[in-house]
């Protein structure tokens, strides 16, 4: 199948602002966009054991993310991550990193995933110019793993990160969710294993996305707790690095590890957000905590040659970009009734 990039995204672009600003003076300059809903995981935090995915019509076509992506990227925006559902179990995904991998102006296209294709993937994607990659790892247990993802396989996550090694990203990260009573004793063997894998590790908060089998409040685990467990180990120190997201890092003394802490409900990161998402259905979230969002996918198809209405609308989007998210555990229902994977992991 052989898919092209349409010709639009060049009309009309001299007339466009080099900048997103948002209404609280905020430069956007990093979108993410999920490109399925779909995953070969259940993940328990992330997702209903039980789920109904959006029929194909419904799904924007590679060719328009690739479009979306080039918009964005001429407005100013210079990190692209591309996230799901699971993205590489999309068809045809490596024709969407190769067409955006070389803009002009993108600086960052980087991959969050489950590692489960990695194993046979991770040299194209290499090749087609992602820098970096998040990959999802909650336990090191292979049983345990399996209970909190439903259908994983530990050894195959595993297999899939050896490859990225050896296909030399950039940087490889870890992104870990703790759940008290379920894996929150891992934090120490999981930074470990960072250590010893030559990889950055990152600790994120449970977020009340999506109505789940359990009770948000009874499993989370703040990260200023996990902070302290490491620090019972390792004389971390405190680092002022930036990936251009929201994690504050700190160095593990005499490794090339660091560690990222991603902490919505203890140390709130909204003050200098600078992303947006993009859901696969086409619909920008201002913030992943709001309901604020503007539909893109008519937009695209409507106009198929003509940029101008795209763009109109993503400046507008500026000015409704909210200050900040509203997570609450202590409610009974969750802040958000959307799943994580809908928006975007």
């Amino acid at each position: 199948m052989i898919l092209k990039v349409p010709p639009s995204a060049k009309n009309k672009m001299s007339t466009a602002p080099k900048l997103l600003i948002d209404q609280h003076g905020r430069r956007v300059d990093y979108i993410r966009l999920s490109i399925t809903d779909r995953c070969d995981f259940r993940c328990v935090y992330c997702m209903a054991e039980s789920m109904t995915f959006l029929p194909r019509a419904e799904v924007l076509s590679l060719e328009e993310c690739a479009r979306l992506v080039t918009v964005f990227v001429a407005l100013g925006v210079s990190k692209v991550r591309i996230t799901g559902g699971e993205p590489l179990v999309r068809k045809n995904a490596l024709w969407l990193f190769s067409a955006i991998g070389q803009l002009e102006g993108l600086q960052e296209l980087v991959l969050t995933t489950n590692g489960s294709q990695l194993e046979f993937q991770a040299q194209d994607l290499k090749n087609a110019g992602v820098k970096r990659i998040n990959i999802s790892i909650d336990s090191l247990d292979a049983d345990r793993f399996k209970a909190i993802t439903r259908t994983g396989e530990l050894a195959k996550v595993l297999r899939g990160i050896q490859a990225a090694k050896i296909a030399g990203f950039e940087s490889i990260k870890m992104n870990t969710v703790l759940m008290r009573g379920i894996n929150e004793d891992e934090a120490l063997n999981l930074l470990e294993f960072a250590i010893q894998q030559e990889i950055d590790i990152s600790f994120i908060e449970e977020m009340p996305l999506g109505d789940v089998d359990h009770v948000r409040g009874s499993t989370f685990v703040s990260n200023d707790d996990t902070l302290k467990q490491l620090q019972s180990q390792y004389a971390l120190l405190a680092s002022t690095e930036t990936t251009g997201g929201p994690a504050r890092y700190w160095r593990v003394p005499n490794t090339s590890t660091k560690v990222g802490f991603i902490s919505p409900h203890s140390h709130n990161f909204c003050e200098a957000c600078n992303r947006v998402r993009i859901t696969c259905k086409g619909e920008l979230y201002l913030c992943l905590g709001q309901e604020s969002k503007i539909d893109l996918m008519p937009l695209l198809r409507n106009h198929p040659h003509d940029d101008q209405p795209l763009i109109d609308a993503i400046l507008a989007s500026m000015q409704i970009k909210p200050k900040g998210h509203d997570f609450d555990l202590s409610r009974a229902q969750p802040s958000i009734i959307r799943f994580m994977s809908h928006t975007g992991g």
